[in-house]
């Protein structure tokens, strides 16, 4: 199966079974180190998650560790920044984790994280934001920060498919444009460089039945689509409206959109309510538009109206919320009504924004956890979501928080909840006491610095 790795003589491969995880006491999971500060928060993050599990179950699981390679270990030992044989352990053990890599520089990869995921089809990219007590935060309320976002892995941008300025296939690309397509829009055509943005139904379709599984088994509130289609219409904008119908397609009786919860709660109040006077109180400028976009808007009260046996009297109130928001109002309103936004939903670029801002409001990049999955085969890759910080390396200094919060979401993926739970209950014990890595006691008063090794037997002890 493995050109150069060798396969642990212990433990058993996740499988799937029936679209489900079926996870035996002795998984093998690979992981992978990670460059720069990688090797210094992997030792603590997997010496935390063998006494977690220890604990929680008296020994009678364990994870047998597969370490797999990329980045710069890879290239030193193999001469490849992403072995095959990575790819392979990834595929076969279906679950995995994964410290911070290096880009190559000049070749093979735009990034092998990005790689990594298009290779496994992870199309979910699950980013969990929420605050430790004691964490110093730039805002002033960031206990109000709980948010999901299921950020889309695979498309949009960051598919790659760009071309550069001068070179002889982006003028193939604007003459194309021009002359075929007769695109005027190109400012300076001479000197542009050209990337296409794909946004597909499969891929918005999939992602935000993602987004709604995962808000139904954790009793969330509201999904919001973040997108900027009222500039992108038929990208993001499609995304928006894939998103609804997929929502009202398969979880009709389980969601009820923002819009329809109006129109209800406007009949619930006024049962006499006329569809027209209905159709006014959500649109303020009625009398304002068209015959035919009156007609559209009373034809959309009919239909929602429809829902009464299921949704009417106040029990709409009961259901998941679907609702979406301009990107860039998104960004600023989840810094002054944070108590708003529940699970996000959006596109791969939006994501990168606004998981970052959110980290920001709870702490930083540092404690912020990741994981890249794919809900239908069940593979699974987490990560910590940070760089490399190379400057810091092999120093036992940084912040081991992102990397071991991720291993939370992966053992709360494995169905192994107790482990999750005692790790949580660690990290918040040892940050209320204060025992904290650099990045954190910089910024707090009376705090005890500690290495980032100790930070991690910190978190053990107070379990």
């Amino acid at each position: 199966m493995f050109k150069d790795l060798k396969i642990p003589t212990d433990g058993q491969a996740i499988t799937i079974e029936n679209n489900k995880l079926k996870v035996p006491d002795n998984p093998v999971i690979p992981f992978i180190e990670g460059d720069g500060t990688g090797p210094d928060i992997s030792r603590a993050a997997n010496y935390v998650f063998n006494e977690a599990v220890k604990k929680a179950y008296n020994g009678k699981r364990k994870i047998e560790w597969f370490e797999v390679y990329a980045g710069e270990k890879a290239f030193k030992k193999f001469g490849s920044w992403l072995p095959d044989d990575t790819i392979t352990a990834f595929r076969e053990y279906v679950v995995g984790i994964k410290g911070p890599l290096t880009t190559p520089i000049g070749g093979g990869f735009s990034s092998l994280n990005v790689a990594l995921r298009q290779m496994l089809d992870l199309y979910v990219c699950l980013r969990p934001v929420r605050y430790f007590k004691g964490v110093p935060s730039p805002v002033r309320n960031p206990e109000k920060v709980d948010m999901v976002i299921f950020r889309e892995n695979t498309e949009d941008i960051y598919a790659g498919i760009e071309w550069a300025e001068g070179t002889d296939e982006v003028k193939k690309i604007i003459q194309f444009l021009q002359k075929e397509m007769g695109i005027k829009k190109i400012r300076f055509p001479e000197t542009s460089g050209i990337g296409i943005k794909p946004i597909s139904k499969e891929g918005s379709s999939r992602l935000t039945k993602a987004a709604i599984e995962y808000a139904l088994k954790h009793n969330r509130k509201s999904i919001t689509f973040v997108h900027k289609g009222n500039i992108m219409k038929f990208t993001e904008g499609a995304f928006k409206n894939w998103g609804y119908e997929t929502a009202k397609e398969f979880y009709r009786d389980q969601i009820v959109t923002q819009r329809e919860s109006w129109i209800l709660g406007n009949k619930d109040a006024k049962s006499n309510l006329t569809i027209e006077e209905n159709a006014r109180m959500i649109e303020p400028g009625y009398d304002m538009i068209s015959d035919e976009q009156k007609a559209a808007l009373r034809a959309e009260v009919e239909d929602t109206l429809k829902l009464t046996p299921t949704h009417g009297n106040g029990q709409y109130k009961n259901k998941l919320m679907i609702k979406d928001a301009i990107a860039d109002i998104t960004l600023q309103q989840v810094l002054t009504r944070a108590n708003e936004f529940d699970v996000i939903a959006t596109m791969n670029l939006n994501g990168d924004y606004v998981s970052d801002a959110l980290a920001a409001q709870v702490g930083g990049i540092g404690i912020a956890p990741g994981a890249n999955i794919n809900y239908i085969t069940g593979h699974a890759i987490f990560e910590a979501t940070h760089g490399t910080a190379p400057k810091y390396a092999n120093l036992d200094q940084v912040n081991p928080g992102s990397l071991i919060l991720s291993g939370v979401l992966m053992l709360e993926y494995m169905g192994w909840q107790e482990a999750a739970d005692l790790i949580v209950k660690g990290i918040e014990n040892t940050i209320a006491k204060k025992i904290v890595t650099y990045d954190f006691a910089r910024l707090m008063d009376g705090a005890h610095k500690v290495k980032c090794s100790e930070f991690g037997k910190a978190i053990v002890e107070n379990m």
